[in-house]
This record gives C-alpha cells, structure tokens and sequence, in this order.
C-alpha cells in the first residue's frame, strides 16, 4: 500500500509512471482510466476525474440498454466524478511502473450515486457504525485454468479447452504442482498489491483452484476481491493461458465465492458475536443477525446471484446450497457457522465467483440488520444432509430472484427504490439477451431430431 507521498517519491525516482483510476461496474468488474503518474498528482488529487455515466448502466458487452433512471440518450450520457479513495492506493506489481486507487462515484454537485456498488456497500457498513458495529469478511473465490490463452478460447468459442489438470486435483500438492509457477506468481503479487494471502489449493473440476485471503474490513475485501479477480485475469493472459470464474463453466463442480462474515465493535474491536447463548456459545445478536439471514435469503439472492448462469451451480450434491438453512460446520446448507470466540462467523454459500462482492456484502449486512431490528428468533440449526431437507429453497433462477427482490420491502427499506430498481431492470436486461439468444443445446436437440 502507499501513501500520496511514497507515491510521489516513487514518481520522481522514475519508478511509477502510470496511476489506474478504478471504479467497479454492476458486474463487479475495474473500469476506469489510466492516467500519467504526474497528471495524477498535479490535478486529479485536487480536482477528481470524469467517467461516462453509462457504465452503470451497460450490459455486459458493454452495450447501451434501456430502462435506467439515472443514465440514458434522453439524459444525454454525461458523467459522473471518479473521486479517488487514498487509503487503497497500491502497487501493481504485474504491471510494469503502475499504481492504482480506487474512487467512489458523486454527481457533480457531490451528491454520492446511489446504485454505485461500492457506495451500496458504503451505506450499509454506515448503518453498522450507527450502532458501534464494525464487518469483517472474506471471500473465498474459485477459478479454473485452461491452457489455452484468452484469445485462443474465444477463436474456439470456449470450446474443447484444455484445463490446466485432468482430474479432480482436490487439496493434491500434486495437483497443484503442475501450475505453481502461475499461482505462485498470483499469490506474490496480491502481497505486493497490499493484500495478505493465506493459501493456495486445488479443487474439485479439472484445472480448479482457489487462492485465498486473510480477512479484512468488509470494504477492503470487496476492493481486495476485485483487484484480485482482475489482476488473477491479466497475470494469466500474460503467461499465455486464461482462467475464469464464472458460476458455472460446465457440467461438473462450479466455481463458487463462499463468504464469510463477522461483526465486532467498531471502538474497540472486540468480537460481539459470542456470548453464552445455547446455540453453540452465540450471543443474543449473532442469533439474530443469522435469522435474519434466513427470513431474507430469498428476497436478496439477486445480490448474492447476478446472472443467468449464477442458477446453474444450486444442485444437489455439488456442495453448492440448495436450501434456506443453516448448520454449525455443515455444508449442505446455504449458512454454515464456524469459529467460536473472536472468530465465530457465518459463512454464505450461495454466491459464485461471478459475485459482485459489495452487493453480497450490502445484502448479508441488510440482512441481518433485519433480524435484529425485527428481534428474530433463531430456528435450530440444521443437522444431516440439507439437499434433502424441507426448506425453503435458494431461488432456481435469476427469473425468480428478480421478482423476488423487486417486490421485496426488506430490499427496498434498506437500499432504497433507486437501487432496487436499478439492479431488477439490470436483471431484466440479461434475462432478455438469455431469452433471445438460440444455445447449442437448442441446436443439438432440435437440427435433425425435431
């Protein structure tokens, strides 16, 4: 991490020329602008940047849509001010002379945009601090590699990719041998980006793994989280293969984003989530928090699951949640509990690594904000195996959760009608271009044989 001076001295020793100027978009993804290490200094520290406005407001071909209050032809597509935020300016280390800070989003008379993902997750984290809370998270993100480059994958319209392991390479040192060059290069330079790493381990598809971090205040680990995915991306192409992190790539295990989430007291940092409580030495507010996860789990699931794909993960058997339960170290179920003392914290299994982390994180903390205010009781955990269990089930589809969200008045009391209805038109947007779009299984069940 640097400082504005650091970053100074680092300019006028010749050794960082470019500074990243990065927002996150709907999807989740770094937009913004690369700009002259100098300019930076000289005016955008005192006087801001711009960006189009369109960017919260665009498809995920980047294609102008209908449907949004706060961007369109009518308005004109003007722009918003990027205002950089100090404390997460950065090394890039797999980015020759290059630092990076990224910026929250206000309308030019400084009032903040609403439906910007990282000032969604802003105003619920200010909703803890009105009550002395603090969140920590971190999220556990997924990916397989192929060796194929990206640009290769796509002359093969993502087709016959060869992944990185031909077998299930679970927790194998073997396994993950064969690419510790990329995932060591991965891991060093997230450190050297100001990001503490933990561990490295494979998983259950060919060429899957996961490389994760220690926890951070929930704002750091969402910049953190999208940084990450970004720089994992580039640090691939740059070594002449490509990895992904969508949902669900194909038939076998998908790449999920399990969260996990605590609250401590935001003056002195202690844990307030144990207690003396009889589910397994919680206090009154951990109890409630979780069942507010529960009672809300339906309605916010667009936040925890923004795409079409998101839905093709939820089978039974896959270790990807099903039901609306909760368990203590149990992971059929879509909240499971670890820890105990200082590290007692719920882990959210629904979302996917195509999560937008600020939005998951905005709707846990909405969530449980809601079962405290509402006093909710905690049902007993639950305890087998939860695919087969008689429980509310996670939404199949983003069909489903759109309406579900956009009839919520939980949603709409704790993140307001402008971004409620910014997220379902989003919603509606894909689902438009999923239900125009003719698939190849369309074209294999239907050519010869209908």
């Amino acid at each position: 991490m640097l400082t504005v001076d650091d970053l100074r001295a680092e300019v006028e020793a010749g050794r960082v020329d470019t500074v990243l100027l990065a927002m996150t978009d709907m999807q989740g993804r770094l937009q913004g602008k690369r700009l002259a290490a100098s300019h930076f200094l000289d005016d955008v520290l005192t006087h801001n940047a711009e960006g189009c406005n369109y960017l919260l407001a665009v498809d995920v071909d980047m294609n102008t849509v209908s449907g949004y209050a706060m961007s369109s032809w009518d308005r004109g597509y003007g722009d918003f001010v990027f205002k950089p935020d100090l404390s997460t300016l950065r090394m890039v280390p797999w980015q020759e002379g290059t630092a990076l800070v990224m910026c929250d989003l206000e309308w030019e008379d400084g009032s903040p945009v609403l439906a910007s993902p990282r000032g969604v997750l802003r105003r619920q984290l200010e909703r803890l601090a009105e009550r002395g809370w603090a969140a920590y998270a971190g999220t556990e993100l997924e990916f397989i590699v192929f060796r194929d480059s990206y640009e290769e994958a796509f002359a093969k319209a993502y087709r016959d990719l060869r992944p990185a392991n031909d077998y299930n390479v679970d927790y194998s040192l073997l396994g993950t041998a064969r690419i510790e060059p990329l995932l060591r290069r991965i891991r060093n330079s997230m450190a050297g980006a100001g990001m503490r790493v933990e561990s490295a381990k494979g998983e259950c598809n060919y060429g899957q793994h996961e490389i994760a971090f220690r926890y951070a205040d929930a704002l750091a680990t969402a910049d953190g989280h999208a940084i990450y995915k970004n720089g994992a991306k580039e640090i691939a192409a740059q070594d002449g293969c490509s990895l992904t992190f969508m949902a669900k790539y194909n038939e076998r295990e998908g790449n999920s984003c399990h969260i996990h989430f605590s609250l401590r007291g935001a003056d002195d940092d202690g844990a307030v989530m144990a207690g003396d409580r009889r589910h397994h030495g919680y206090s009154e507010l951990m109890e409630q928090f979780l069942a507010g996860q529960l009672a809300c789990l339906r309605e916010l699931t667009l936040f925890l699951a923004p795409n079409v794909n998101s839905y093709k993960r939820f089978a039974a058997g896959s270790f990807a949640p099903t039901a609306v339960a909760w368990g203590h170290d149990n992971r059929t179920c879509a909240l499971r509990v670890v820890g105990h003392g200082h590290s007692l914290r719920l882990e959210n299994r629904v979302p996917g690594g195509d999560v937008n982390p600020y939005l998951a994180l905005a709707a846990i903390i909405a969530a449980g904000l809601h079962g405290v205010d509402k006093g909710l009781a905690l049902e007993d955990e639950f305890t087998g195996n939860a695919y087969v269990a008689d429980k509310p089930a996670v939404p199949r589809t983003l069909r489903e959760a759109r309406e579900l969200f956009t009839g919520s008045e939980i949603a709409r009391q704790a993140f307001g009608d402008e971004v409620v209805d910014h997220y379902t038109n989003m919603a509606t947007v894909e689902l438009d271009a999923y239900d125009a779009a003719v698939t190849d299984w369309e074209r294999f069940r239907g050519f010869e044989r209908l």
